[in-house]
């Protein structure tokens, strides 16, 4: 499994989740150093310590400029933009601010993510690949997730602008869509939030799933974290600008 040998790998919303399980299968992977970046200073810096590998932590909001300034990412070779927080609410009474709430982070902090990645990987010449971390809600509507599936929606066609735009310096970009997975995005769902308190955060993952995903049950962050390896690695050499949707059959 050592695919990511020399490699210098940054991963956005890396203290938990979908960018912890990547973090930890690409350090297993073989990954020379990983650059990890979270708003929870405590949480992330308790997980970095327990990586095998030269670990860099960046504590800050991936919409900050500023935080891009001075990231030093000198010998990049790979990166996952994945930093994201849900939201709900209809469209007649979500308020302007929320919106740009979401927006903040789900897509101005993907494109300055992005943006940092790829002038990090165009100035080393040799190439590189970039996974950026979408949604299912990106691709199928649902009421009372406007502002979240925009900006996962968004998300997707940056994807694919970059791969374009990446292609003749061979950077190679592409998004993963999941569909429900085990995180604590979810507690920022008022409705998930209700039955989990009922239920269990177990059982409500359940009982969730169940209603909607033709596989019956949701993700587990590793097996998101497996196909953003996939994407990242030689395996996908000939891929570019495409999305993986991997939803349990939730889309179909």
């Amino acid at each position: 499994m050592n695919d990511f040998l020399n490699a210098t790998i940054l991963i956005t919303g890396a203290a938990s989740g979908i960018g912890a399980a990547a973090a930890t299968r690409l350090a297993a992977g073989g990954a020379k150093k990983l650059i990890l970046v979270d708003r929870d200073e405590d949480r992330l810096r308790g997980f970095a310590a327990s990586l095998p590998c030269e670990r860099q932590v960046l504590i800050g909001d991936v919409a900050d400029e500023q935080l891009w300034a001075g990231a030093g990412l000198t010998g990049l070779t790979h990166a996952l933009v994945n930093a994201g927080i849900a939201a709900s609410g209809p469209i007649a009474e979500t308020s302007l601010a929320e919106w740009r709430r979401v927006m903040s982070v789900n897509l101005d902090g993907a494109f300055l993510t992005l943006q940092a990645a790829m002038r990090a990987l165009l100035q080393g010449g040799r190439g590189g690949s970039v996974v950026l971390t979408a949604s299912v809600a990106g691709v199928k509507a649902e009421p009372g997730i406007a502002a979240y599936a925009a900006s996962k929606s968004a998300v997707i066609q940056l994807a694919r602008v970059a791969a374009k735009e990446g292609a003749p310096s061979r950077i190679r970009v592409n998004a993963i869509a999941p569909g429900g997975v085990e995180t604590r995005i979810w507690t920022e769902v008022p409705m998930f939030k209700e039955m989990a308190e009922k239920m269990g955060e177990e059982s409500a993952y359940k009982a969730m799933a169940s209603a909607a995903t033709p596989l019956g049950r949701f993700a587990k962050p590793e097996e998101i974290a497996e196909q953003i390896a996939f994407l990242l690695s030689e395996n996908t050499g000939f891929v570019t600008g495409t999305c993986l949707v991997s939803d349990g059959g939730y889309s179909l």
